[in-house]
């Protein structure tokens, strides 16, 4: 059972894998990004550094994501907080001309290695609610966050991973988490956990629940 969760900055990913773990007994896969050197100068100046900071963060979650089958071997059930497909959706937003394509042709090389989730976990929530999520976490470079950039975030994700979305290979778990709150609130974990069951048709599960939600009720 190999999970990854999806969403944009500040929707809370990580948390949800951490607190996933013990659920599912599972291994996981955080993703690297504080060691990108790019990625404060990223922040000031995004037309600059945009794709130094692309390659930088497509050849460490590649090394990342190399490690997948063996982490699968250890154990079987895997959660991820990214995708190694979410990096081609911030090159389509961050890259332009040749560097776009130069990008493209390294990321579909390397793309055809890496192994596919069984679930991706959509988390989606608004622009107001992944502000606030940012200014809280407070992290240095990202206190002066364009608001601008989200938004384009959030429709390319959406374009990616929401429910009208082009056909993809992956079955995805599509959950509002405006209202969520995972630490707090152990009901509004269940609720996830009971989706990803249903999903993976495990017991016990409620038949009934679609796969793709809107809401958190």
């Amino acid at each position: 059972m190999y999970i990854a969760i999806e969403g944009v900055i500040g929707v809370g990913k990580t948390t949800l894998a951490r607190l996933l773990q013990p659920v599912f007994q599972a291994n996981v896969l955080l993703e690297v990004f504080e060691e990108n050197p790019f990625l404060g100068e990223f922040y000031a100046d995004r037309e600059r550094y945009a794709f130094q900071t692309q390659l930088f963060f497509l050849l460490s979650r590649y090394h990342q994501q190399r490690a997948v089958p063996k982490l699968l071997k250890e154990n079987n059930a895997l959660i991820a907080d990214y995708t190694f497909e979410k990096d081609a959706l911030f090159a389509e937003i961050n890259l332009r001309g040749d560097e776009l394509d130069m990008y493209q042709r390294v990321h579909e090389a390397l793309a055809d290695k890496i192994q596919r989730p069984d679930l991706i976990i959509y988390l989606r929530a608004g622009l107001d609610v992944l502000m606030q999520r940012i200014a809280l976490r407070d992290r240095p470079y990202e206190r002066d966050m364009d608001q601008a950039y989200i938004e384009q975030l959030i429709q390319a994700y959406e374009d990616r991973f929401g429910t009208k979305r082009k056909v993809s290979m992956t079955p995805t778990l599509v959950i509002d988490s405006d209202h969520l709150d995972y630490i707090r609130q152990e009901h509004d974990l269940g609720f996830v956990v009971e989706r990803i069951r249903q999903a993976f048709r495990l017991s016990p599960f409620q038949a009934e629940l679609p796969l793709e939600l809107e809401g958190s009720n």
